[in-house]
């Protein structure tokens, strides 16, 4: 049980910092930024424990 919320902040801190990457590139260069929604949602997914 400890494992799993230790690996379920671990994918809260990615998904963050994943969204965070998302608006940072949205910002720069636009569309491109689409690439990072992968790891937003994958993250997301397991933060939730729905993977």
């Amino acid at each position: 049980m400890e494992n799993t919320k230790r690996y379920a902040t671990l994918y809260w801190i990615l998904f963050l910092l994943s969204v965070v990457a998302f608006f940072v590139l949205y910002t720069i260069i636009g569309g491109v930024c689409i690439f990072v929604l992968p790891f937003a949602t994958t993250f997301l997914a397991k933060a939730l424990d729905i993977m």
